[in-house]
């Protein structure tokens, strides 16, 4: 059985974000394993396609500030220190992939809410994580709301 010595928590922020950080860190204190935690914001021009004549320099800096201060607190509570907190601008799938790379994850725990059917098809993060990946990924189930 392989040991995991370096595992990252991707995490959207959600209020599932804990369940996902907890399981990192059972697995982290049974492989005596580090665990770093990484947020991706995608780009604000991705949601208008890039077609917009304003300037979204400082929203962006503000959203990346807000989830950089989100991060440290919950880092907090798992014990896990500022320079394991990484903020990432780019496609959540693409960027955790070249985290886990760039960093040497070998594990990589995301959630999941199991989705079906369309929501299916249309893809998640937590798909995306997972094809193409470099490294083992775990996908923990999530509650649905």
């Amino acid at each position: 059985m392989a040991y995991y010595r370096n595992i990252l928590a991707a995490v959207d922020l959600n209020d599932e974000s804990n369940v996902v950080i907890y399981k990192a860190t059972e697995l982290g204190n049974l492989y005596s394993a580090p665990v770093s935690i990484v947020h991706v914001i995608e780009p604000l021009g991705y949601a208008y396609g890039g077609d917009i004549p304003v300037d979204l320099t400082e929203v962006q800096q503000q959203l990346q500030e807000h989830a950089k201060q989100q991060l440290i607190a919950i880092g907090k509570q798992f014990d896990i220190s500022e320079n394991c907190i990484h903020i990432i601008i780019g496609r959540p799938d693409t960027e955790i992939h070249r985290l886990a790379e760039e960093k040497n994850f070998d594990l990589v725990v995301v959630g999941s809410h199991g989705r079906h059917g369309l929501q299916l098809l249309m893809g998640s993060t937590s798909s995306g994580v997972l094809h193409g990946a470099s490294c083992d990924i775990l996908a923990v189930r999530l509650h649905k709301e």
